[in-house]
């Protein structure tokens, strides 16, 4: 098989990895790719937003499956652009349609799927420009913190969590108002705050069946012990220690099944990955949000623990035979550190030469935010690249992966020290 994924992050670099395991695979193709996914596969100058540029790139290497990375061409509709072409229509794409896609491109849509079919979820109340009295009113009956979310895609900044309530009055009339996060902060949710534990589980499904991968706990924050500002993760872990078979139970039957059956009772044809990001709230599931997409950077713990062969899964995917395909997990734990530029998540510099990459043996290094001057590699992006690492325990992968990050080196890097240190 000849497979285009699409997407240039650390995500992708992880999806091409273990796609590019597979003896099934014929040819991998990446658009953009990053150096990373160029040691696995063949990268395409193209943006994975392109759409007419990807058709012809479709057409040219005779591609039998697109595998969709990041969030923004989902949501932008690339799985009804490929299907209302005359000549892509029966081209599979793993990803879900632009209906699909508003599980995490609208926290109002997804919100009131959950609440549509009794998922549990964080009570809410959705505001724009014209109920703006109203929303603060909700504000008013909330206890501290407040919880302000940007209804669209914000880049991972659009959540606020305000502990003064005059604060929150403030900010969220920045966001409906003064555009603070731009048209994604137009409408507004405002949430009721769950005090627990967050991890993240994810499945795939064809649409009727679903397998559930492995689960992960990123670490968001940019400081040790979680302090500062939020950020796209510093960090994963799996497996997650308070994830046993009755908590898992619990999430299968009270989230996962509800989605994959809300979806189609809702006429909405669903193939692709579904990211719950959910907390633990005395023992009970509830779900923060739905991404439509793998997370980053627990992809890159999620694929080197899952044992089977992902294109096994992929092709169960579009040909409606998920159901027959088999899920393994690898027992080692599996953890990644990402090592960041300086200043990161505020203003950073690129361009910084990355030294150290080809000595690392005991650790994966997956591609954030990197490129290529020749042989040179240079940071490119807030975050750069992750080091993950297998362990009998989370312990011994931790410590691995630290080693590697000392051998790694480029002007500014910073990295946490302390990923994994509640569940350790």
């Amino acid at each position: 098989m000849n497979i285009l994924l699409l997407g240039a992050g650390g995500r992708e670099h992880a999806l091409a990895w273990k796609i590019a395991q597979s003896p099934k695979l014929s040819k991998l193709y990446i658009a953009p790719g990053n150096p990373g996914t160029a040691s696995v596969g063949i990268n395409l100058p193209i943006a994975a937003d392109d759409f007419p540029a990807l058709k012809n790139a479709i057409i040219e290497n005779k591609i039998n499956l697109v595998v969709v990375g990041p969030e923004d061409p989902l949501v932008k509709g690339v799985v009804n652009f490929f299907a209302d072409d005359e000549e892509l229509k029966n081209l599979p794409v793993v990803g879900p349609d632009r209906i699909g896609a508003q599980l995490e491109g609208s926290k109002d849509f997804s919100k009131q799927f959950m609440f549509r079919h009794n998922i549990p979820t964080a009570g809410y109340f959705s505001v724009n420009a014209d109920n703006i009295a109203e929303g603060i009113e909700f504000l008013k009956k909330q206890q501290a913190p407040y919880v302000l979310k940007a209804d669209g895609l914000a880049a991972g900044k659009g959540v606020l969590i305000i502990n003064d309530l005059k604060e929150a009055k403030a900010e969220l009339k920045a966001m409906l108002a003064d555009a603070k996060f731009g048209d994604a902060s137009s409408r507004v949710v405002i949430e009721q705050f769950l005090s627990g534990v967050e991890c993240s589980v994810f499945v795939i499904t064809d649409g009727d069946s679903y397998k559930i991968l492995p689960e992960a706990k990123d670490y968001k924050r940019i400081g040790e012990g979680d302090q500062g500002l939020n950020t796209g993760g510093m960090g994963a872990v799996s497996p997650v220690p308070f994830v046993d078979k009755t908590f898992m139970d619990k999430i299968e039957n009270q989230i996962i099944i509800p989605t994959v059956k809300g979806l189609k009772a809702d006429g909405i044809l669903y193939k692709g990955f579904i990211f719950f990001g959910l907390i633990n709230v005395k023992g009970e599931p509830y779900v923060i949000e739905y991404n439509c997409r793998m997370g980053d950077p627990e992809t890159e713990v999620v694929m080197p623990r899952l044992k089977s062969d992902l294109l096994d899964l992929l092709e169960g995917v579009a040909t409606n035979t998920l159901s027959e395909c088999d899920i393994q997990f690898e027992e080692r734990s599996a953890c990644t550190v990402m090592m960041v530029a300086g200043g990161y998540p505020e203003e950073y510099e690129k361009g910084k030469t990355i030294t150290g990459l080809n000595g690392i043996t005991e650790s994966l290094v997956f591609h954030a935010g990197t490129a290529s001057d020749g042989p040179v590699v240079l940071s490119n992006g807030g975050r750069v690249v992750a080091v993950t690492s297998y362990g009998k325990n989370l312990e011994i992968a931790l410590e691995r992966s630290y080693r590697s990050i000392d051998k790694i080196s480029f002007d500014g890097a910073y990295y946490r020290k302390d990923i994994g240190f509640d569940v350790r």
